[in-house]
């Protein structure tokens, strides 16, 4: 699977550049979750820009990728979700447990707000 890694000071975006995040692809976005997690990155923005369509297997990706995110103090956000994606979510009883996004300004918005907070806990400490 191909996907795009942009990376900034306190998040990552992770862009899949298939239409379909079935198995196959997920299994390869699990792989870097891991990488970008264990190398101290606590927020992932996964934009679904491309992705058309999702399975089973690709969702549980994303939640274990928020449980990644979340272990550090970080947020998981999943961006740019099409209608059929976003009713697949809905359908699961997970559109709740995921941060969704319109956008990447939202998204860019809720992980500064959530790092300052951690900074401002950490001073306190």
């Amino acid at each position: 699977m191909k996907f795009t890694v942009d990376k900034h000071e306190r998040y990552v975006v992770i862009e899949p550049l298939q239409e379909k995040l079935d198995g196959n692809a997920a299994a390869s976005l699990k792989g870097e979750f891991m990488l970008r997690n264990t190398g101290g990155q606590r927020n992932i923005v996964l934009d679904m820009n491309q992705v058309k369509e999702t399975d089973e297997a690709g969702i549980r990706t994303g939640l274990l990728a928020r449980r990644l995110c979340k272990s550090l103090g970080g947020l998981f956000i999943l961006t740019n979700l099409n209608d059929g994606v976003k009713d697949f979510i809905k359908s699961l009883g997970l559109d709740k447990y995921f941060i969704i996004t319109t956008d990447m300004e939202k998204a860019k918005d809720l992980i500064f707000g959530n790092e300052i907070r951690l900074d401002l806990k950490q001073e306190q400490n």
